[in-house]
Formats: structure tokens, sequence, C-alpha cells
């Protein structure tokens, strides 16, 4: 059976399973275009459990493009706190002041157009929110469609996206959202990433060839991960009357975010210090292997003191920073 014939196979039991099990999930409600960005920038590789809350409160706070477009990028970024990733939400701001001034956009192209949105964001905004026939392919729409197949080519190599997504074009049926959606919650909760896939429970047991073959963990196939850089880095957590030292970091990781002066290697001596602890923090390509203080001083330098109630309020600290969060009080 070829690919396409397996596609076209699969559409009606998917759909049919996906209204069945779909999970409930807060950005399922009303489906505005404004809504569908925001819920699907902050899935960009966060966990669903993580985003539900944070999605109901930033929405609270910026019901529409226009509310968002009127905050300040320091607003923003105390109500993405948690999130990671924060260029994202610098991206969705900077979106927001487009669509406030324009209208949304109504083509994949526009859709595309906007900051931080790539082109599985634009196909899953445009056919979600749009009702447009633009596939959207992530990791989970990668794996459940390698599977299917038993397609064993590198999905990192160049083109590997475009050719599935070419595929799933030649099948979308009418309402394109849902299909986006199902294929979406069938690799999260169903065709999972570690451990067996749940094939019991599949709509597609009976079409698929990875299952028939018994090699469901064969794919799909990557090609040889880097090796992450690690850094030494000393993190010091100056508490000087009550208040307590910020950085804006001015390049590298967490650009533009406020954290506790950071040091690579060792940091100097600027007081006493009353606690050390050792936490590690892991980005895409880069680990800290971090030493954090916690030193009483005075105020000196370039550094922006803040209460623990200003830190509270107004100031959003990476989660990188969060084991050396519990010493500001």
């Amino acid at each position: 059976m070829d690919e396409l014939t397996r596609l076209k196979r699969g559409q009606a039991p998917l759909l049919e399973w996906y209204r069945r099990a779909r999970r409930d999930l807060p950005w399922r409600g009303e489906r505005t275009p404004y809504s569908v960005l925001v819920s699907e920038l902050m899935l960009q590789q966060t966990r669903v459990e993580a985003v539900k809350e944070r999605y109901v409160r930033f929405m609270e706070r910026f019901p529409t493009a226009e509310a968002l477009a009127a905050a300040s990028e320091d607003e923003v970024l105390k109500c993405w706190e948690g999130l990671g990733y924060y260029s994202r939400a610098r991206n969705l701001r900077r979106a927001a002041e487009i669509i406030a001034k324009e209208g949304f956009p109504q083509t994949w192209v526009g859709v595309r157009s906007l900051p931080g949105v790539g082109d599985y964001t634009a196909g899953a905004v445009c056919s979600i929110a749009l009702g447009l026939k633009t596939p959207a392919v992530d990791g989970n729409v990668l794996r459940i469609l390698t599977r299917l197949f038993a397609d064993g080519q590198n999905i990192d190599e160049a083109g590997a996206k475009k050719r599935f997504s070419d595929l799933l074009e030649r099948v979308y049926p009418e309402n394109a959202g849902e299909f986006t959606e199902a294929l979406m919650e069938l690799g999260a909760i169903v065709c999972v990433p570690n451990g067996a896939p749940m094939c019991g429970a599949c709509p597609w047991e009976g079409l698929c060839a990875a299952h028939a073959e018994g090699r469901e963990e064969a794919f799909p196939v990557h090609g040889e991960k880097r090796a992450r850089k690690i850094v030494e880095a000393t993190v010091l957590v100056l508490r000087a009357g009550g208040t307590y030292a910020l950085e804006k970091r001015e390049g590298g990781l967490l650009k533009g975010m406020y954290g506790f002066p950071f040091f690579e290697g060792e940091a100097p001596e600027f007081g006493k210090t009353l606690a050390v602890k050792r936490a590690k923090h892991v980005f895409t390509h880069v680990e800290w292997h971090m030493t954090g203080k916690l030193v009483e001083t005075e105020r000196f330098g370039p550094y922006l003191w803040a209460s623990a109630e200003e830190i509270e309020e107004r100031y959003a600290i990476p989660s990188a920073f969060k084991a050396f969060s519990e010493w500001v009080k």
C-alpha cells in the first residue's frame, strides 16, 4: 500500500477517534486567529501541562492583539514567566503590534511573515483558525507518519518536513483544523515518543506499517545529536538591605532578560557568603552547571536593586535561575 493510500484510508478513523478521545484543553474553546497564535507559540518546545494555566492567565491579561500590543515588553515577559524561550513572547508582542494595525493576515504567506512564525506555526494557525488546508508538521506529526509508512528517512535532513507536508496537503479534508489537531493529538497521547506507543488505542493500528513489522520504536530515524557544550558558572544572589541585585542580560542566552549576576567560572567576592548550592539548567545546545551563592553585601555597581515584592510583581526571572529564587524573600 502506498503512502497516499494509507493516509486517505486513515483520515476517517483518525477524525472519529479524535472526536471521542481528544483532551479538554483551555485553548480548544473559542478559536480566534489571535488565540490560536498565542497557544501555538506557547506550545513550541513546551509541555502541555506547563502551558495550561499560563495560557489562561495570559489571555485574561491580554485578551486581544490590541491589548498585547499596548503592553510593555516587561509586562509581557512577566506574564510569560515560567514558559522559557522568552524570544517567543517578544515575537508575539511584535506580531500583535502588526495585527493591531493591519488586521490578522488571511493567507499562509501573511501568517508566515509574522515575527516568530515558522512553517509549522503558520500551518497550524491557518488550518485551525482560518480553515485553510495547510499542514502543520512538527515532531509529533513526523513521528506518526514515519511509523505509519515505516519510513527510514532521516527526519533531520533538509526537505524531510516538506515531503510529509506535501503528502498531507493532498489528503486534507474540508474540516482542516480538526484534521490538524487530530494529527497532533495522536502523536501527543497515543503514538508517543518515549517507550512503547499505545498501539491498541490507535485508530491507525491496522494501517500502520511499523506496527505490522513490530518495529514501532525504530521510527522516526534521526541523525547524530551534537553534544551539548558544558558551561561552569557562578550565580550570585546579592542581598543588600532587603533588596536583591538583578542584571539585564545583554547578549547570548536569555538576552534581554533580568536575572541574578552571572559569571562564567568563578565570581568576584562581594561580601559575606551565607549559603551555597549547585544547580543545572539545560538549553538546546548548552548546559549551565552553576554554583549559586547567597551573598550579604551593600548596594553597588551597575545592578538594578529590587525588593522581593518588586521582583515578584514586575520582573520575569528565567527558570534557569529557579533553584536560587528561593533565597529571595
